[in-house]
């Protein structure tokens, strides 16, 4: 059986940063560790060819911490993180649900404990 295939659109706030992707499966995940808790970031992860940045590349900045493998992009205009490479899929992209334009009705948010992401990581990866 072959899974639907769902093309979404999003962006930062101040529409500098828009972006496409192609969406497999409608599970998303809301991690607790530092960062994403503070951002209010909820995960889709997707294959990098499933994932096109459309305008913005230009006003992307990049903050990294700890291992240095996730590479948390955001728009240097307004500061929102649309997207980023998280470090369990970094040949991949985790887009924030709360960023595309369609919104959150057809997915399933999961919880994920990042606190403990040494002992959970393999469970999404």
């Amino acid at each position: 059986m072959t899974t639907p295939l769902h093309r979404y659109t999003g962006g930062c706030h101040c529409g500098a940063v828009r972006f496409e992707v192609t969406v497999r499966s409608h599970v998303a995940l809301e991690c607790n560790c530092s960062i994403c808790k503070m951002k209010g970031f909820i995960h889709v992860i997707v294959p990098q060819a499933d994932f096109a940045l459309i305008s913005g590349a230009g006003d992307l900045t990049t903050y990294t911490f700890n291992t240095h493998t996730a590479k948390h992009t955001f728009c240097r205009r307004c500061g929102v993180q649309a997207f980023y490479t998280p470090r369990s899929h970094p040949d991949g992209v985790s887009v924030n649900l709360r960023c595309l334009d369609a919104g959150h009705a057809p997915f399933t948010i999961e919880p994920f404990d990042g606190q403990a992401w040494e002992a959970n990581v393999d469970a999404i990866r």
